[in-house]
């Protein structure tokens, strides 16, 4: 699945968060807080900005590899102690990609 950026939109994290939470069967959530999808989200910006599709807050369209996304984001989970199986942080990827297509945030290029 590939993936277009398009954050012209107000992003609210905090909406995102319980969208997440909702979305996330509740046995997947065993041990992941609010502060840990926090992380998840700032590590999603901090690899966007890394791959020049963030600059000075404004996105710009452009291709999202997703598996250098989820390596990039499980890195950054695992030197900063955030305790998220890779199939947590995956769960989550998944349902901010939900909330992004929701909002307009995303395309998702399979659909076309």
């Amino acid at each position: 699945m590939a993936d277009d950026l398009n954050l012209g939109l107000e992003f609210d994290d905090d909406e995102c968060i319980q969208f997440i939470l909702q979305l996330i069967p509740e046995e997947d959530r065993d041990g992941m807080t609010e502060d840990d999808i926090q992380y998840v989200l700032d590590a999603i910006y901090d690899y966007y900005e890394s791959e020049g599709l963030i600059d000075e807050d404004e996105a710009t369209d452009g291709y999202i590899d997703e598996t250098a996304e989820l390596n990039y984001i499980q890195a950054a989970c695992r030197k900063d102690g955030i305790r998220l199986t890779d199939e947590q942080i995956q769960l989550i990827l998944d349902a901010e990609f939900q909330y992004g297509l929701e909002k307009g945030f995303y395309e998702d290029d399979d659909e076309e």
